[in-house]
């Protein structure tokens, strides 16, 4: 029994060991992966930020002319969630936390009366949706570990242009935003329309409040210095310009969330590789009492076959009977 019982966790140590190394390998990927991801997100910035000023200084330029491509709309009765996630799992809670806020934000506005259509980023979020019964308007895979240009813009194409068209009022992004290697959090931002220039000081001092969305566009400093003429039109140029400073969004938010994926791998692996640490000790420790539990019953077994042998001649010397044959 106990040499069945040895057997049993040695096998399974050894499995563990095998884990252990797998875990170890992907912690170690992530995390020489995680300062290209921010050397990208620190190269992308200076462009997104001067898109931002253009857009702005173009929206100030004419802001009647803006009309639905700035501000919040008042009366809003069909949005757009746009969903980013992971392809891959084995990133600890960094997919379900997504799931569920982007879940809350649709059912507030099932709630409200409000017409929802979903585009998700991640293969993640295309078997999750599609398990809970949500009808996703287009997927995207694929993109998440390493997402370029080109994939913000096909993104942007499908979040973007119904909002062009007027088929839907606002376009919400439901992502995780990387602050640092040690703190991401999951953010609700407005892609389209874009941030009212006008508004950009009070949602700016309001930005790190708990509970508060955040625009996806940059604050910028409302206040126009110097003179600037517009050619063409700057209502013209706005409506060429907002979908571009859209695409430069996703693609900044695509570069966020790559970076706080393997940030949140990197923790879940390491944690892994631990915890099989552990197991192993935990393991080693009931093979090893089950090793002695052996050897103690087979030297007991020994000693009392050794003792019953020692009674057993000294009977036959107490009670010799000799036979005399004639």
């Amino acid at each position: 029994m106990a040499g069945g019982q040895e057997r049993i966790l040695r096998r399974r140590i050894k499995s563990i060991r095998s884990t252990q190394k797998i875990t170890k390998a992907m912690e170690l990927i992530a995390g020489s992966q995680i300062v290209r991801a921010q050397g990208r997100i620190a190269a992308a910035r200076p462009y997104q930020q001067g898109m931002a000023r253009v857009v702005l200084e173009t929206a100030l330029g004419d802001p009647t002319a803006a009309g639905r491509l700035l501000g919040t709309p008042e009366n809003i009765t069909r949005v757009l969630v746009l969903s980013i996630v992971a392809d891959r799992g084995l990133c600890g809670g960094y997919n379900t936390t997504v799931f569920r806020t982007t879940e809350r934000l649709v059912a507030s506005l099932v709630a409200d009366g409000t017409e929802v259509r979903l585009v998700t980023v991640g293969k993640k979020a295309q078997g999750y949706f599609r398990f809970r019964g949500q009808a996703v308007d287009k997927s995207f895979l694929g993109m998440s570990e390493r997402p370029s240009f080109t994939h913000a813009r096909d993104v942007a194409a499908a979040a973007v242009t119904p909002f062009v068209n007027g088929e839907v009022d606002q376009v919400i992004v439901v992502s995780t935003r990387f602050l640092s290697a040690g703190s991401q959090k999951i953010e609700t931002r407005q892609l389209l329309p874009l941030v009212d220039p006008r508004n950009a000081e009070e949602q700016a001092s309001h930005e790190d409040e708990p509970g508060v969305s955040r625009n996806i566009a940059p604050h910028e400093d409302p206040v126009r210095m110097g003179y600037t003429e517009f050619e063409p039109d700057a209502g013209i140029l706005l409506a060429d310009l907002a979908p571009r400073a859209a695409e430069t969004q996703i693609f900044a938010a695509l570069l966020e969330a790559s970076a706080s994926e393997l940030t949140a791998r990197q923790r879940a692996m390491h944690a892994a590789t631990e915890n099989a640490g552990e197991l192993i000790k935990k393991y080693s420790r009931i093979m090893n009492r089950a090793r002695q539990d052996t050897i103690t019953t087979e030297i007991m077994e020994i000693v009392g076959g050794a003792e019953a042998l020692r009674a057993g001649a000294a009977g036959d010397d107490a009670g010799q009977v000799i036979e005399t044959r004639i």
